[in-house]
This record gives C-alpha cells, structure tokens and sequence, in this order.
C-alpha cells in the first residue's frame, strides 16, 4: 500500500498530462471538446481512472469515447515517461456525468421555485381557519365568569387543586398501600 497523499499527487499528475496530450499532441478527428474533470488511482498505483466531459451530441461523445480508447496506449507511455514510477498504471476513461447531474439539478429546482411561487399565489388572499391567536393571553377572563367557585373547581392559589392538597387525587389520604 501506497502513502495516499502521494497516490493523490500522482493522480493530480496524472490529470496534467492527460489533459495536455489532448490539448496539444493527439491529434485525432473524432475527438470534440473534451475536458479532463477528475483523475483517481488505486491504493497500489496500478490502475488509474479519468474521468472526462465532453461538449457536444450523444454521437460526438461516443465518437470522442472511440478517439481516447484508441489513444490510450500513447496516453499511458507519455504518463509512465513523465512521471517516472516504476510501473506506469493502466488507464480507463469514463465519461462523467457531472453535466447531466447539474442540469437534473437545475430542472429539480426551477419546479421547486414554480411550486413555491404557486402556493405563495394560493395563499395570497388566504385568511386563517381559526382564531388569529388561538392562544389564550395571560390575563384574559375565561368564558365563564358569571359562575362561582364550586365543589370541582380547584380554587387553590399552589396549583395543586383540590386532589392534590388530598395527596393524589384517589380520595385516600396518608401514604399509597402496597
């Protein structure tokens, strides 16, 4: 196993040169606008993935999906010789789907802006169901204030009320039988 600090450096490495040999030396037709996204490498350094997006159609990612295939060997001996490891990994593309992800995204929340502005519109002339504070304040009378104080109200001012000034409110006084 391999130091994963120095896995990341190779791998960071790695991602320079690729995107150079495509920039400058592979010279392919069917290659379109590629851009290198992302390079990973394998604990042992033996194989090594990179991940590419393309500008374009489905036809001309598959047709640049073709040109890194057949470049590959060129691209893997260019790596081995600038990097000078003892044994140069073998490499795999994979298209990333890093655009179709952001673009998924985008659509996820453009309907969640058009959701949230339709029920701001549903609401706007909405009234509450109920009360507007259906709390009651400190100090308000209750409904019933014409009756007096009788046998079930509690008119204690300890908040115990009447069955807890008994000791439990089961009509038995003294300490609860086992």
């Amino acid at each position: 196993m391999v130091d994963a600090a120095r896995a990341r450096k190779l791998a960071d490495r790695i991602q320079q040169i690729v995107a150079e040999m495509l920039e400058r030396r592979i010279k392919d037709p069917r290659l379109g606008f590629v851009t290198v996204t992302d390079t990973r490498i394998t604990n042992d350094l033996r194989d090594a993935t990179v991940y590419y997006t393309v500008y374009g159609s489905d036809g001309e990612r598959a047709e640049t999906a073709a040109a890194l295939e057949s470049a590959k060997g060129v691209i893997r001996s260019e790596v081995g010789r600038k990097t000078g490891v003892r044994h140069t990994p073998s490499i795999t593309f994979v298209m990333d789907s890093l655009m179709e992800n952001a673009a998924h995204i985008d659509d996820l929340l453009a309907q969640a802006r058009a959701r949230d502005a339709e029920v701001a519109r549903a609401a706007q002339g909405a009234s509450h169901a109920g009360d507007a504070n259906p709390y009651r304040e400190p100090g308000e009378e209750a409904d019933d204030e014409d009756d007096e104080p009788g046998a079930g109200e509690d008119t204690r001012s300890d908040g115990l009320g009447a069955a807890g000034a008994r000791g439990g409110g089961d009509g038995r006084t003294g300490p609860p039988s086992s």
